[in-house]
């Protein structure tokens, strides 16, 4: 895997996302309630915290959960839930050891199926059916795996031009407008809740 992505704008960072299979997992695993970039900086300032040019899975699996959790509470913190974050990482950590052997390439290389795929994806511990979904999508359209029916198990995200997700952000242009749409996304479901609140 050597890919040019420009999820965390930033050169170094994404650099290590393009090659890195387990920095590209953990970026995903680290995208939520904070802004999309934050999420994808995190590999990087992990791996740089760990005195390493790359992450192991091994290697991060077998930290000592405490002294794990300080290194990206360290500031600038890696998230704004540093301490769970770290634990949700060395689960997904764990979980690629023992079902992997530590190589996070293996959960999507060779898969006959974009169903099979989702399935695995959906197994890793921190990914529910969307954020699984949007990797899956990431896989396909930046990554090039692209297995028999990948965009219908992606379901909305895997559809061409779509501007939904990490998936589509090539540059700042499609960052922009990912964002506009989750903004989007964000008004209609708090209209969707105040419609749903009985007057009175």
């Amino acid at each position: 895997m050597d890919v040019t992505l420009h999820l965390a704008q930033d050169p170094e960072a994404d650099a290590l996302l393009g090659r890195s299979p387990l920095a590209a997992l953990i970026g995903m695993l680290l995208d939520q309630q904070i802004p999309m970039e934050w999420a994808f900086k995190g590999p990087a300032a992990i791996a740089a915290r760990l005195g390493t040019s790359d992450l192991d899975a091994h290697e991060i699996a077998a930290q000592d959960p405490e002294a794990f959790a300080a290194l990206l509470s360290e500031k600038p913190a890696v998230h704004r839930y540093p301490g769970s974050m770290a634990k949700r990482i060395q689960q997904l950590c764990q979980y690629l050891v023992e079902h992997y052997d530590g190589d996070a390439e293996a959960v999507w290389q060779g898969v006959g199926s974009g169903r099979e795929l989702l399935k695995r994806l959906e197994e890793l511990p921190g990914f529910g059916r969307q954020k699984a979904q949007i990797f899956l999508a990431l896989l396909g359209k930046q990554l090039g795996v692209r297995p028999t029916g990948w965009r219908e198990a992606a379901g909305a995200y895997g559809e061409a031009k779509a501007y939904r997700s990490v998936a589509d952000i090539t540059g700042p242009e499609s960052l922009v407008k990912v964002r506009a749409h989750k903004q989007e996304m964000k008004a209609a479901a708090k209209a969707a809740k105040a419609a749903a609140k009985p007057a009175g």
